[in-house]
């Protein structure tokens, strides 16, 4: 058995997603707005088992653009990049919980939440962003399948 049969709900992420990403500081005030290109993609030749690609747009212009290869072992997928270092899990058959740290900021790690509507057209996401223990921010993504 492979990824897609043994993460069967992060198989049915696979495709392009677009959305809009709002971070909202612990008082509640938002701090960034960003729209989103999302590929979630499993390569065929099987390595890296998973691939994702995130393209940000800002309105002033900025744009960034971040690769994510994972492994995948023990059930899990498995990130270690120059960014981020983490795993996610499927928790039940619509919602994925991923772990990471930034590898430039040790002390700051996120818990996100993915959460997979039963058409498998829209899906939401929060990031909870903590920084020696204490919650700071808070992400929300809102996202719908473009392919």
């Amino acid at each position: 058995m492979g990824i897609k049969d043994e993460m069967p709900l992060l198989a049915r992420h696979e495709g392009e997603w677009e959305g809009t990403y709002t971070v909202i500081a612990r008082d509640g005030t938002v701090t960034d707005r960003h729209r989103s290109h999302l590929t979630c993609s499993f390569p065929e030749s099987g390595d890296p088992p998973y691939y994702q690609v995130n393209d940000y747009t800002w309105d002033d212009g900025r744009t960034e653009t971040i690769e994510f290869p994972a492994a995948y072992k023990d059930r899990k997928i498995w990130f270690d990049t120059d960014r981020i270092n983490g795993h996610a899990w499927e928790v039940d058959d619509r919602t994925i919980v991923l772990h990471w740290v930034y590898v430039q900021s040790p002390g700051i790690y996120l818990y996100e939440m993915i959460s997979l509507d039963d058409a498998a057209q829209n899906r939401s996401r929060t990031w909870h962003w903590f920084k020696d223990g204490v919650l700071f921010q808070r992400s929300i993504i809102d996202e719908t399948r473009v392919v």
